[in-house]
């Protein structure tokens, strides 16, 4: 019984799925944020995780928005309802879509056990998979084009059709990027929840 019992113990469960992908998101996020320029440098600080230095917001009113969007998004992702959550970069002067950033997902295992379902993934190989996306999402001011103007962000969550929305969150439009190119960043896996990460951008070439 010992040996099962801290197997079990080990063993990554559907709530903790939805947190590593919640907390990743939490970063990649915020990396993209600093990335792109859209706030001040000086109001970023360095924050250790997945053995990298990444930078995170101080500002308030980011920090409430990224805290109360991911913990809904946590309870959807509990719920098995999302299809996908896009970070949108619209130009604020003409509402213009400049970059969309889309982190797919996908349910793995065997999704009849409910919320019993649990992964047996090791936490350290998951980390290795998140640094790697995390790594690419900072390199990719390589390439991506400058955004010269003053931009704003949201976060649109795609979910199942027959979702009934809190008081605060509304639907909304699919945020298309003109003249779009596409790059495909790496996947990772709990063996719960499948991310994969896009970002589409407007290529004026």
């Amino acid at each position: 019984m010992t040996a099962v019992e801290h197997k079990n113990k080990s063993a990554i469960t559907l709530k903790g799925s939805s947190q590593i992908i919640c907390e990743y998101l939490d970063y990649g996020i915020n990396s993209i944020l600093y990335q792109r320029g859209l706030y001040p440098p000086e109001s970023f600080k360095t924050a250790e995780n997945y053995g990298l230095t990444i930078l995170m917001s101080q500002d308030n009113k980011i920090k409430e928005f990224l805290s109360t969007t991911l913990n809904q998004l946590k309870e959807w992702l509990i719920q098995r309802i999302v299809n996908k959550v896009a970070l949108v970069i619209t130009n604020v002067n003409s509402l213009e879509v400049m970059e969309r950033w889309d982190f797919n997902v996908e349910y793995e295992g065997d999704v009849n056990q409910g919320n019993e379902q649990t992964s047996n993934k090791p936490l350290k190989q998951i980390k290795n998979e998140i640094r790697d996306v995390l790594k690419q999402i900072a390199s990719s001011v390589a390439y991506l084009p400058l955004l010269d103007c003053l931009c704003s962000f949201d976060i649109q969550i795609y979910t199942k059709n027959d979702v009934i929305l809190p008081e605060e969150w509304a639907d909304a439009q699919p945020a298309n990027v003109k003249n779009a190119q596409s790059v495909k960043m790496r996947s990772f896996s709990t063996n719960i929840h499948k991310m994969e990460t896009v970002v589409t951008y407007k290529n004026d070439d």
